[in-house]
């Protein structure tokens, strides 16, 4: 809404600031931020009261967990989404299309995040949601998202697959996009999904990655800038960078609550919502192939799962002591902080590798 005081900059002059992305970005973050901090403590207290005994922890996972993480709620992606929300609708363009498709997105997986933990909750069982009527749901929306995506762009390059280090390089993939482009949203909610098991492990990959996506939607949506870096230019998801915005400062504001020993668990309401938004991000920019290095650890910890099922079913042997891939080094003895600073500290190597292909083309 405050893109909106730029109108009237020929009467005021320094309302003309409003209208730089980069403004407003860094408003949306102090605005989610802020708004975490003051009413992070009052939802926690809320969500704890409501649920009783907290988040149900399974039993065949570490067993440690059943100590340290008792009684401890979740449902905390409400704290962010709630942050992100007021952020967006308060320095993001309103008429901006690209805005009101990724916010549906991570809005729509957060409900059906939210609803799969309240059944996790309320049943206190590990499982929730239906999984094949879950995934039908993300396939539906993801394939409705991309399909307002191409409409939006320029044909065939609006439903073709562009590669890093080549700029003129692009596959067409025409209808068949909407399938790709589901697999890269739905995949990336829930790679974040598996990737939250320990206090603070999620979170921080994923502000990393929301900074990542929030540059290149800026350069993207850039028409000079996009020229120079040699990256493909699509309109108008510049202001995709402001959404990102959001993203860090909510997910800084819920980082102070779920550090160890967390006060609150994000849950799928947050974990599936923050990772459609940012696979949604990655569609609309065009830069679907960079996600899967930027966003690196959880192409990691999905395929740990995916290998550990295949491997059991075919050879009744498992490739991990546990997947996914953070509770195999829980198993081999390395402590919790050791395990998520380290995945911190890998999440940033491959952010730096996946940055480094905008200029090396």
């Amino acid at each position: 809404m405050l893109y909106w005081l730029s109108f009237l900059s020929d009467q005021i002059n320094p309302l003309n600031v409003f209208r730089y992305i980069t403004v407003r970005t860094g408003g949306a973050m102090i605005t989610a931020l802020v708004f975490v901090f003051l009413f992070g403590p009052r939802i926690i207290d809320k969500l704890r009261s409501l649920q009783g005994k907290g988040q149900p922890i399974r039993t065949d996972g570490p067993q440690s967990h059943l100590v340290t993480k008792k009684g401890t709620p979740t449902m905390g992606g409400l704290m962010m989404l709630l942050g992100i929300v007021v952020a967006t609708l308060l320095w993001a363009n309103p008429a901006n299309r690209y805005v009101w498709i990724v916010l549906g997105v991570t809005l729509t997986f957060g409900a059906i995040g939210f609803y799969d933990d309240y059944l996790k909750v309320t049943r206190q069982t590990h499982a929730g949601f239906s999984g094949k009527i879950r995934f039908a749901i993300e396939i539906l929306v993801a394939m409705v998202a991309c399909y307002f995506f191409v409409s939006l762009g320029r044909e065939p390059f609006a439903s073709s697959m562009t590669f890093p280090f080549f700029k003129d390089l692009l596959l067409p993939l025409g209808w068949f996009f909407l399938v790709f482009g589901a697999f890269v949203i739905v995949g990336a909610g829930n790679a974040v999904n598996l990737t939250d098991g320990l206090d603070g492990l999620a979170i921080v990959p994923v502000i990393i990655v929301a900074l990542s996506f929030g540059f290149i939607a800026y350069l993207a949506g850039n028409v000079s800038l996009s020229d120079y870096l040699q990256i493909h230019y699509v309109a108008g998801t510049g202001e995709l960078a402001v959404l990102c915005g959001a993203v860090i400062g909510a997910g800084l504001g819920f980082l102070w609550f779920n550090a160890p020993p967390a006060s609150i668990f994000m849950g799928d309401t947050g974990s599936l919502a923050l990772g459609g938004l940012i696979g949604s991000v990655a569609v609309a920019t065009k830069h679907e192939i960079v996600l899967a290095v930027v966003g690196g650890l959880f192409v990691l910890e999905a395929v740990s799962v995916i290998v550990q099922v295949v491997s059991f079913k075919l050879t009744g042997k498992r490739v991990f002591r546990m997947a996914p891939l953070h509770h195999h080094f829980e198993q081999k003895g390395w402590t919790e902080p050791q395990i998520v600073i380290r995945f911190w500290i890998i999440a940033v190597v491959l952010a730096l590798i996946g940055l480094s292909t905008l200029k090396l083309r």
